[in-house]
């Protein structure tokens, strides 16, 4: 079995942007030498997310704007606050990001593909998405690729 785990870097140039990371999902899963079996792609941060949804310009416009009114950076005055919105006394930092972090929980942090004859197994609009929600950033995202084949050092 080859297990194998790659680091990539995003930059965002957005304070909330959807970057599409489909395409370095399938070269990791090309790089790896898995025939058959399991990709796999987290974020590494708690005020990101990663998502699948269809790849087209204005769902990504709806998602981020559905997910702004789920969780609002502000909350609208006078009708609840973000208890995480403080001094936080146990690390000495400010949050300011509860809104974030909301969105981070609400779109997941990860998503999972099979792989099949070395391909990536995936509907025909379908992509694979790191979005920031406290950007811009750089970010780390971890694409784990696990399976039955040949290991080799493409990646």
């Amino acid at each position: 079995m080859i297990v194998k785990l790659i680091r990539i870097e995003v930059q965002s140039r957005q304070d909330l942007e959807m970057i599409d990371i489909t395409e370095q999902i399938e070269r990791a899963v090309a790089g790896s030498g898995v025939r058959d079996g399991l990709v796999w792609a987290m974020t590494a941060h708690t005020s990101a997310g990663v998502l699948v949804t269809e790849g087209i310009e204005c769902l990504e416009r709806d998602v981020l704007a559905h997910l702004e009114r789920l969780a609002p950076k502000q909350p609208p005055e006078g009708t609840y606050g973000y208890w995480h919105n403080r001094y936080l006394d146990f690390d000495g930092r400010l949050g300011f990001n509860a809104g974030d972090h909301l969105k981070s929980i609400l779109s997941g942090v990860n998503c999972l593909f099979p792989v099949e004859n070395g391909k990536v197994v995936r509907g025909s609009r379908q992509k694979a998405y790191f979005v920031e929600y406290d950007g811009p950033l750089a970010r780390t995202v971890l694409i784990q690729v696990l399976g039955e084949g040949t290991p080799n050092d493409k990646t």
